[in-house]
């Protein structure tokens, strides 16, 4: 008996505590995320700009410092997109867009984990490419800060495993330079949406 009433409290308090608690303060995800951008993207040279959006898989880590809250980077593979002036594709140009945020997540000991966040973007465009009319011009657009906003949910499927869907409206815009001249300034603003795997440990 005085061996087994230590061993039916220890076991109690693994009960009660919570299903993460021994699951480690690491979340990695990896996924998928599509860049959408707003509508209207400003206008160069006087004309109307669009930009493209890309699908590209992405990867994050998260450092769970509570239950609640959590430190996150956000990376991915490098999108692409392209440039149109009234319809006309005038450039293609490839970006790194990686994110760092806090997170706080609601529900935590619960199958269905929402969560809410904000952080900084850092957008650097690389590789920009003349087309049609600008074909051959040296064209560069400038890299971009901003805030990022965050939300989504946490699906738990196995013991440390969980199904990942956020999204992103993130503060992108830059200024467009062709041979060195600034021809004007285009917005981004993208809603990023994903889908990722989670494994916590």
């Amino acid at each position: 008996m005085k061996t087994l009433l230590p061993l039916l409290a220890a076991a109690s308090l693994a009960i009660a505590l919570p299903a993460h608690a021994d699951e480690g303060p690491w979340v990695l995800r990896f996924g998928a995320h599509a860049v959408d951008p707003k509508s209207d993207n400003g206008t160069l040279a006087g004309m109307k700009a669009k930009v493209s959006g890309d699908l590209k898989p992405t990867a994050s880590i998260e450092y769970m410092a509570t239950p609640n809250w959590g430190a996150e980077l956000l990376v991915a593979a490098p999108f692409r997109h392209n440039v149109r002036l009234n319809g006309t594709k005038v450039a293609e140009a490839h970006q790194l867009p990686p994110v760092l945020g806090v997170n706080y997540h609601f529900l935590t000991d619960q199958t269905v984990s929402p969560f809410v966040g904000l952080g900084v973007n850092y957008t650097r465009f690389f590789n920009v490419d003349g087309k049609g009319p600008l074909k051959g011009a040296d064209v560069k657009i400038d890299s971009s800060w901003g805030v990022a906003a965050h939300a989504g949910v946490d699906v738990k499927i196995a013991p440390r495993w969980s199904i990942t869907a956020d999204v992103r409206w993130i503060d992108l815009s830059s200024d467009v330079k062709v041979e060195g001249a600034k021809v004007g300034h285009v917005t981004v603003n993208p809603l990023v949406y994903g889908v990722s795997f989670a494994y916590r440990f």
